[in-house]
C-alpha cells in the first residue's frame, strides 16, 4: 500500500492498495456514531456492506451515473441524513463512480454546513480525477457540474481490486483523464502508455498502479498549488471544454473520458492553428487515444448544437469562453474568446 497526500483547504490522504477498501474504511469508522454509505443502485447489488464496526451504518442507494447527481437527488439524501440525526461528528461515504463520489462529497458539503467524508472511487475515471482534489457537485438543466462546492474528503481509498469488474469501455474512459495528466504535467505517463494498447495495459497490474498513481500525483500538486480554480487549477480541465458540451448534446450516452479524449484532440489542434504544439504531438494524442480503444471524434452535424453549450463551461468568464491550450509536453496556456470560424474550421478536423 502508498499513500499521497494532498494539502488542501484540509491534509487529506490517498490511500492505493489491493483488497483492503473495507480494512481502511474501519480505521475511518473509529470513534464515530454514525455513518452514510452512500452508492448507486447497481453498486449496493454487487458489495457487501456490513462493515465490521460500532459505527450506525445507514445504506444510501441513488440512480446510477449522470442521473444520480441531480437535486432531486441532493433533496433526498439530505431528507435521509436529516431522519438519521447526522450530526456534525458523523460522517459520509461515497463508493462508486465519479458522479457518486461527486454527489457524496456534496451532500457533505452542504449537510450542517459541511462534515467529514470519505470518497472510495470504484473506476478509474475516479480515482485518477473526480475523486482527488475536493470538488464536489451536481449537474443542472443549463450544463454539467454547475452547481458544487470545494470540500475535500478527509481520505479516498483507491483500490485497484475494483478494476477487475469493469467493462474494457469503463476503462478505457478512465485511461483519458490518465493520458491527459500526462500531457499536462508528466511526460513520462505518455511513454509508459505509447505503444501499448489497452488490453496490454489491463493486463500489467504493476502497469496499472503506476499509471494511476503518476496521475493522482499530477493531480494532488496542482490541487495543493491552486484549490479553487483562480487560474493554474484550470489545466487539468484541458480537453474539458469541448468535453462537457458533447457531454450534454449526447445526453451523456458518452463517458466522460470518451468526450475528454475527443475535446483534447480538439484543443491539441486548435493549439497547433495558433503555433504553439508540434503537429508530431497532435499526432500522438490520436495514437494514444486510438489505442486505448477512445473515441477521438464527433458528429459533424453536432457543431450548430456544440458551439453554444461552449459558454456554459466553467472556465468561462462573462460571455468569453477560455480554452486550456498546450504548447508542449508539460507546458500550458490560455486562449480567450477564439472566433467562431476558427473553432469551426478545428472541429471541422476533429469531426466525423
Amino acid at each position: 500500500m502508498s499513500i499521497i497526500t494532498i494539502k488542501a483547504d484540509r491534509v487529506s490522504e490517498v490511500h492505493i492498495c489491493n483488497g483492503e477498501w473495507d480494512l481502511l474504511l474501519e480505521q475511518v469508522l473509529s470513534g464515530r456514531e454514525r455513518a452514510a454509505l452512500i452508492m448507486s443502485e447497481s453498486m449496493s447489488r454487487e458489495i457487501n456492506t456490513e462493515i465490521e464496526s460500532d459505527t450506525q451504518i445507514h445504506v444510501f442507494t441513488i440512480p446510477d451515473g449522470e442521473a444520480g447527481k441531480s437535486s432531486a437527488t441532493l433533496l433526498k439524501l439530505w431528507d435521509w441524513l436529516g431522519a438519521a440525526g447526522f450530526t456534525r461528528s458523523d460522517i459520509i461515504i461515497g463508493v462508486g463512480g465519479g458522479a457518486t463520489t461527486d454527489i457524496a462529497g456534496f451532500a457533505a458539503a452542504t449537510w450542517l454546513r459541511g462534515i467529514d467524508w470519505v470518497a472510495v472511487p470504484t473506476s478509474v475515471a475516479g480515482m485518477v480525477d473526480a475523486a482527488i482534489g475536493g470538488k464536489t457537485g451536481m449537474n443542472s438543466d443549463y450544463g454539467k457540474n454547475l452547481i458544487g462546492s470545494f470540500h475535500s474528503p478527509i481520505r479516498v481509498i483507491v483500490d485497484t481490486s475494483w478494476l477487475t469488474t469493469l467493462s474494457d469501455r469503463d476503462f478505457a474512459a478512465g485511461m483519458a483523464e490518465v493520458v491527459k495528466a500526462g500531457f499536462i504535467a508528466d511526460k513520462k505517463i505518455l511513454e509508459l502508455v505509447e505503444g501499448k494498447d489497452l488490453a496490454t495495459i489491463r493486463h500489467d497490474d504493476d502497469l496499472v498502479v503506476e499509471l494511476i498513481s503518476a496521475a493522482i500525483r499530477v493531480k494532488a500538486s496542482v490541487v495543493g498549488e491552486d484549490f479553487k480554480e483562480s487560474f493554474h487549477r484550470e489545466i487539468l480541465n484541458y480537453g474539458h471544454t469541448l468535453a462537457h458540451a458533447i457531454e450534454i448534446d449526447s445526453k451523456y450516452s458518452l463517458r466522460h473520458g470518451e468526450a475528454v479524449s475527443i475535446g483534447m484532440v480538439f484543443a491539441a489542434e486548435l493549439s497547433h492553428a495558433h503555433g504553439k504544439l508540434p503537429m508530431k504531438i497532435v499526432d500522438l494524442h490520436r495514437q494514444i487515444l486510438t489505442a486505448l480503444n477512445l473515441p477521438i471524434a464527433y458528429e459533424a452535424s453536432a457543431w450548430n448544437r456544440l458551439l453554444p453549450l461552449l459558454s456554459l463551461d466553467k472556465k468561462a468568464r462573462g460571455r468569453t469562453i477560455r480554452f486550456v491550450l498546450l504548447d508542449d509536453f508539460e507546458k500550458t496556456s490560455r486562449l480567450e474568446s477564439p472566433g467562431e470560424r476558427e473553432l469551426t474550421a478545428i472541429y471541422e478536423r476533429v469531426s466525423k
